[in-house]
C-alpha cells in the first residue's frame, strides 16, 4: 500500500498542543505587548536554565544570533573565522556581515562535523575564532576544538542552530564555548511560528553587548551607545516557544527512538548516521548516504516519500563566495559527502508504520543498486 509521507509535519505538532498555543497567543494579543516584553524575558530565563548557562538573549533569527555573537567578540574586518563548508550559508554570512573572512575547514566523513585534526592547518595570524556547527543535531568534538582554540588564543562560537538539547559528554550544546547561537526557524526541533533565534553565554560582558546591539544600541531609552540593529524577538514567538520548550525533551527522545528504528532497519542497506558514544544527538536531521542519491530520492518521491538534501552544495563552491577563490577539490570530503547524502523524514509524530514503509522502499531500491 502506497503512502504519502511529508518531510515535516508541523500541523500534527500544533494539534497536539493547540489549546496551550492558542491561549499563549491570545494572551499576547490581549496584553498588546508585541516586541520583547515579559514573555520573551521569561523565555530567555527558561532557555538559559534548559542549557545550564547564565545568560540568554532572544533575537529575531538564528542568523542574527550568529552575527551578534561574532560582533560581541570584536570580530571585524581583516579577521578570519574558521568554519565547516557543509552548513547553511547563514554561518558564513554572519562572518561576512562583520567584515571578516570565512575560512573553510574540511569535515570528518563519518560525523559530517568539522575535522579537528585539520583545524590547525587553517589557522593564520589573522584567525580570531572557530565556529563548530553541530550538524544534524550531532555535537562536534568540542574538547579537541577547545584545546586547539586555547593553544592559539582563539574564540569558539558554537553554531547550535540544529542541536537544541543535544549533549556532548553529558553537557548541553551551547554551554561548551565562549558563546553560542540557536535558530528557532519553524522546522527546528524547537521551532517558532515564524523566525526566531537566541544567543547563550556564561560571560556577562558578552551578554550585555548582545543586548545592546539587539535593540539599536539603546540603553537606557533614547540613549544610543553604539550603532545597533533591529534584531528584537517578537512577543508572540517568545510565548509560543515557552509552551514548546516544555515538550522539547520529550520530542527529542521521540526523535532518538525514530532514529534508532531507522538505523536498525537500514544498517546493512545504506550508510547510516554515526553518533560517537559520548554524544547524545537530537537528530534534527536523519541523514543517510548512497552513491545513487539522486536516483534514490526520485524513487522515494514516486513512493510518496518526501526527502531533503542538507546541503547539496558546500558554501565554498557557492557563487556568493566565489570571490574567496576556492575551487572544486579544495575540500574533498565535504564535496564528496554532499553528492551522496539524503535526509529522511524524522519528527516526533512520525510513526513506526511510516518508518517501516520508508525503509522497505529503500531496500527495494537497494536491490537494484547494490553498490553502496
Amino acid at each position: 500500500m502506497e503512502m504519502n509521507i511529508p518531510f515535516l509535519d508541523l500541523k500534527s505538532q500544533y494539534d497536539s498542543i493547540k489549546s496551550e498555543i492558542d491561549k499563549a497567543i491570545q494572551n499576547i494579543v490581549d496584553n498588546t505587548s508585541f516586541v520583547l516584553g515579559p514573555e520573551v524575558q521569561k523565555f530567555e530565563e527558561e532557555f538559559a536554565s534548559f542549557c545550564n548557562v547564565e545568560h540568554a538573549i532572544a533575537v529575531n533569527s538564528g542568523t542574527a544570533a550568529l552575527h551578534l555573537s561574532l560582533l560581541s567578540l570584536g570580530i571585524k574586518k581583516e579577521d578570519e573565522v574558521i568554519l565547516p563548508p557543509n552548513t547553511f550559508i547563514a554561518t558564513a554570512e554572519a562572518i561576512s556581515h562583520c567584515g571578516a573572512t570565512p575560512v573553510f575547514c574540511d569535515i570528518n566523513e563519518e560525523t559530517y562535523n568539522i575535522d579537528p585534526e585539520l583545524l590547525e592547518s587553517k589557522i593564520t595570524e589573522k584567525t580570531k575564532a572557530i565556529i563548530p556547527v553541530h550538524l544534524y543535531g550531532n555535537p562536534c568534538d568540542m574538547d579537541r576544538i577547545n584545546e586547539i582554540a586555547r593553544k592559539h588564543n582563539l574564540f569558539v562560537i558554537e553554531d547550535s542552530c540544529q542541536a537544541h538539547g543535544a549533549r556532548y559528554k553529558w553537557r548541553k550544546t551551547g554551554s561548551l564555548s565562549d558563546i553560542s547561537s540557536f535558530s528557532f526557524y519553524p522546522g527546528k526541533n524547537l521551532g517558532a511560528y515564524g523566525e526566531g533565534g537566541i544567543i547563550i553565554t556564561n560571560n556577562p560582558d558578552l551578554a550585555e553587548k548582545c543586548r545592546l546591539y539587539r535593540a539599536h544600541g539603546e540603553n537606557p531609552k533614547n540613549t544610543h551607545k553604539v550603532i545597533g540593529y533591529n534584531y528584537r524577538m517578537e512577543s508572540l514567538q517568545g510565548a509560543i516557544l515557552r509552551v514548546k520548550l516544555k515538550y522539547l525533551n520529550q520530542w527529542n527522545e521521540e526523535r532518538r527512538k525514530k532514529a534508532k528504528l531507522y538505523s536498525e532497519l537500514l544498517k546493512d542497506i545504506v550508510k547510516i548516521p554515526k553518533v560517537p558514544d559520548y554524544n547524545q544527538s537530537v537528530f534534527h536531521i536523519y541523514c543517510i548516504k548512497h552513491k545513487e542519491r539522486n536516483k534514490l530520492k526520485n524513487f522515494l518521491q514516486e513512493k510518496g516519500i518526501a526527502t531533503g538534501i542538507h546541503y547539496s552544495k558546500p558554501i565554498h563552491l557557492q557563487e556568493a563566495y566565489s570571490f574567496l577563490g576556492y575551487k572544486e577539490g579544495d575540500l574533498p570530503i565535504a564535496e564528496k559527502v554532499t553528492k551522496e547524502i539524503l535526509s529522511l523524514p524524522i519528527y516526533p509524530e512520525l510513526n513506526e508504520i511510516q518508518i517501516k514503509y520508508i525503509c522497505d522502499s529503500i531496500k527495494e531500491f537497494a536491490k537494484k543498486h547494490i553498490n553502496l
